[in-house]
Parts: C-alpha cells; structure tokens; sequence
C-alpha cells in the first residue's frame, strides 16, 4: 500500500496563469507569500460570508504557516469557487470527483479593472526608467523572475517560522552563547534548521524492515538502499527530496549551510564516515525527510564498540525529528543493552515515539497475540512513561500478506493498523509548525535552566584559593547543586538535564571561567515565552477568526 503526499491541487495550464496573475497582485511586498493581511483585501472581492472564508483559509493553510504560497493560493481559489458554486466547504471536497482541472477560476468582483490599472502604473513606470534621466537597472536583477518562488529574508517576518527566527537570533542566541548551551545541551540554531522540512526517524535491530519500510512508503527503491537477513545498512542515511537520484558523503552534507545537519561535524569525521544524504525527486520527499538508521547491536556484536558515540547521534536526531519509529519483529522482541542506551537517549521526546511491529505475517493469530505481550512487557521496562505507546502491527513492504499464517482476521487487522500509521505519517506536514514551536519553547526553557546552572556553579566557586578542590566538590555533588538550583528558581525537576551527562562535559571545563548570572537576559527569554511568542501566533492565526 502506497503513501500518498499531501494533496496538491491539480490546475489547468491556463488556470495557472490567471492565478499567477492574481497572487502577483494580491502579493503586495512582492515575497511569494500572501498573509492574512493581504488575504482579507483580495479575498472580500469574492463576497463570500465571513465564515466561508474561514474555512477556505483553513483548509488551504494546513500547514499553519500563517500564510499562503502560490499552491495554496491554488487550492484556495479552487474552494472559493466551489463554494460561490453553492458546495459545502469541507477538509475533504478537494480529493473527492470535482474535476479541478477544469474548475473554472471564481467571480472576483472590480478585480479585472484594478488589474488592468495595475499594468497601466506599470507600463507608465517602466517608460519613466527608460529615460536617461532615470538609472537603469542592474545587468544581475532577474527580469522574469516568478514572485511565487522568490523567498522571503529570514528577518521578514511573513510567517510563524521566520518570526521563530528572529526571536532566537534575537533574544535566546545570545542567552545561549553567553552560557555555552551549544557545548553541553545542543548546537546554536541556523536558518536551515528553521526551513528543514519535517524528519521521521526509524530505529531499531538488523533485519526488523527499516529500510524496506521507507521504500515501500515511496513505492521505489532510492540511492544507497540495501536490503537483506544481514546488517545491510550500517550507516545512517538521510533520504531527502533533490532534482535527481544522487548518494551524497556526509562530510559534504555537514558543511552545507542549506541542509540541517551541521551540528553532526561535533561528532567527529569517525561518524561522517558512517554517514549519507540519498537524495531522489519524489512526492512524498517534498513533504517528508527519512531517516535510516544502523540496526542496534544485540548479543555478543554489543560488544564491538562503535567508533562514534552512537547514542549522542540518535539523541541528537532524536530531538530534530517529528516521529520516531521503534520498529520490531517477531523474532526479534529482546532489547539488548545497546537498544537499552539507545531508547534512554530518547528521554524528552516521549510524544513523539511509535512502536511498529513488523512482519507480523509471519506468525499465525495465536504466537501474534502472545508476541504482542511478550513486546510490551519488553517495552515497559525501558519506556518510563505513564502512558502506553502506541503500537502499530502489520507487514510493511510490498509482498502480500500471507493469508496462509494471518488468516482473514489478521490481514483485515494489517491493513486497519497499516491505514492508522500512513494516516499519521500523512499528518505530520499539517503539524509540522505546531511542532516546531513546541521543540522551540521546549529549548528556551532547557537554555534558561542551564544559564541558571552555570551561573550558580560561577558563584559556588572561591574568589582566590582552592578553585580546583572546589570545582571537584561541584562535580561530584551535581545532583545536591540541581536540587539547591530548583529550590531557590522554583523549577521543575523533569527540565534539568542528566546529571551523568552534564558532569561529563563539565569535566572539560573551568568552572571559574563562566559567566554570572544576567537578569537582563533571563527578563528578555521570559518576555519572549509570555509575549512575544502569543503575539506572533496571534498575528498569524486565521484571519477570519
């Protein structure tokens, strides 16, 4: 069963063009993008009621970006005159039998004259630039440049994502600089970090389908793949959307400013090696990011050790990732030390973790149910969570389900549990935003406890005499230090990091070189979570709300 990517609207090629010259218009800062400002002004032409308008900008903004690209502008036109049509405005009229194609473009009133005066300005504009009086333009500047594809500078501020930017570049980057979050918790932020799109990460041993799981998802095979019963893949890879079919080092992916993977260079060159970026053109890629994984050791291979700090790397995607898959198979339930390690590096990111039984054909009902209880039995051992995970079981690769060992009642289960998770994948481009403001505030609270930390530590140490002695009392009483840092800030003792880690990387340091605390900077991270985050939400939530 293949996936399919978030729908796009289909449009005939002289549609296209009248809308192009719409969005043109309605584009008044020439960005490529058409916020809620500008969306009120140009979509009032349509004299559609107030609550009509509403859902067209819900359901053409799905991604809540707090704006529309040219696509969207599509799709919203579309639903603007399927509505004018008298149709109900649904999430669904747009994948149903409407023939789009032919949809004719909606009935926008006064708005061919005031396209007609916008070339008339235009033209008369570009008489006055041919007089020599005038300057000429630039021999670079892009005559025929499409304004739907031009991107908008990260201090615009024309979106959710963009106003994210700001207020990190702003007012959490120096908070974390001062106190060198990036050398204990993660690396400083870059715009590729902000434009990445949405990553699912799978893990888990040799041989439990994780490579097949991606290929199947993308109905084809994609560069680097290899597929066996041995531990074929023993590098991580990147499968990402690209113009053509290409494996790329991962050196050079480290080093690429336009890809969000250069915090990956601090693991050092023994991990570059180890890893990929396999780029294809595809639908699905458009939306999503894959990562694959090595399988995790088991039995005596535990044993030979990585020589790279594998779990740093997991915890690392771990936090950049929108879904985690933890897949397993029936023969292979046991969770090795290593997977041990690996799940506990997973520690923050609980929501974002499924569990995929695969192969599950393989057994016949009655070893499936008892399959079942012996994996989560496994799982509660090592996921320490109230809640249960959420387990999906099926057969995910393009062989028929054997009929012979599932029977009737375990391919009808496959093919339910199969539709839940595309169903979940399907609705991570939709969440994505959300997502990215929830990892956003998670890390401004995880950077203001650790300023928090590092100054008190400044402040525990002697002014002259006995520095080291008292930097090995800090060290070696780190929880005591936590505790009297929560007790005095009144802070939740889930937020603070690992304490076996943090001594770890302090150990480096010289505790009398860092940085007192500084109010100021602390006032202006609060002031961001408390206002200036809601207000940017606020300014680009539904217009029509």
């Amino acid at each position: 069963m293949e996936i399919a990517s978030v729908p796009i609207s289909s449009c005939s090629k002289d549609n296209q063009k009248i809308y192009q010259e719409w969005f043109n218009y309605a584009d008044s800062d020439n960005d490529g993008r058409i916020t809620g400002t500008d969306a009120i002004k140009f979509f009032a032409m349509s004299k559609l009621s107030r609550p009509e308008l509403k859902q067209v900008w819900a359901i053409a903004d799905s991604k809540r970006q707090g704006f529309l690209g040219f696509r969207e502008f599509i799709s919203a036109m579309q639903l603007v005159s399927l509505a004018q049509a008298g149709n109900e405005i649904t999430l669904d009229i747009l994948k149903t039998t409407v023939d789009l194609e032919n949809l004719e473009p909606p009935s926008m009133e006064s708005l061919n004259a005031l396209l007609d005066k916008n070339k008339v300005s235009t033209n008369n504009g570009e008489l006055e630039l041919n007089g020599d009086s005038k300057p000429q333009p630039s021999p670079s500047t892009p005559w025929f440049a499409s304004k739907s594809i031009k991107k908008a500078p990260p201090t615009s501020g024309t979106s959710i994502i963009d106003g994210l930017e700001r207020l990190y570049n702003e007012k959490l980057k120096p908070l974390e600089v001062t106190y060198r979050f990036n050398d204990f918790v993660s690396p400083l932020l870059t715009h590729s970090d902000f434009d990445a799109k949405p990553m699912v990460m799978l893990l888990g041993q040799y041989s439990t389908g994780k490579t097949t799981f991606i290929k199947h998802l993308l109905g084809c095979d994609f560069p680097g793949a290899h597929i066996g019963p041995e531990p074929t893949t023993d590098r991580f890879v990147v499968v990402m959307s690209g113009p053509d079919e290409r494996s790329i080092p991962g050196n050079t992916i480290a080093v690429n400013a336009e890809m969000p993977f250069n915090g990956l260079t601090t693991f050092g060159g023994a991990f570059l090696s180890k890893f990929e970026c396999s780029q294809m053109p595809h639908p699905l890629l458009g939306h999503i990011t894959f990562v694959d994984t090595p399988g995790v050791l088991s039995g005596e291979k535990q044993r030979t050790q990585r020589s790279y700090d594998f779990t740093g790397v997991i915890s690392w995607f771990a936090a950049k990732c929108d879904l985690i898959l933890l897949l397993f198979d029936p023969h292979k339930l046991d969770i090795s030390d290593e997977f041990k390690r690996v799940i506990a590096s997973l520690r923050g990111n609980d929501d974002k973790i499924r569990v995929v039984l695969n192969k599950a054909d393989q057994v016949d009902t009655q070893q499936l149910m008892r399959v079942y209880g012996a994996l989560m039995w496994s799982l509660g051992k090592v996921l320490n969570t109230p809640e249960v995970v959420r387990v999906y079981i099926g057969s995910f690769n393009d062989k028929p389900v054997k009929q012979s060992a599932a029977g009737p009642i375990g391919k009808d289960l496959f093919e339910q549990e199969q539709d839940n998770l595309l169903a979940d994948l399907i609705d991570i481009p939709k969440k994505a935003c959300d997502r990215r403001i929830n990892e956003f505030v998670k890390r401004a609270r995880a950077a203001k406890i650790h300023a928090y930390i590092i100054s008190h530590l400044k402040k525990e140490m002697p002014a002259m005499m006995g520095k080291a002695k008292a930097q090995q009392r800090l060290t070696d009483n780190l929880e005591d230090e936590f505790a009297k840092i929560q007790r005095e800030f009144h802070l939740p003792a889930g937020d603070f990091p690992s304490v076996e880690h943090f001594r770890e990387v302090l150990n480096s340091y010289s505790i009398d070189k860092f940085e007192k605390l500084k109010p100021k900077m602390i006032q202006a991270v609060d002031d961001m979570l408390s206002y200036d985050i809601p207000e940017l939400l606020k300014n680009f939530r539904n217009p029509y709300e």
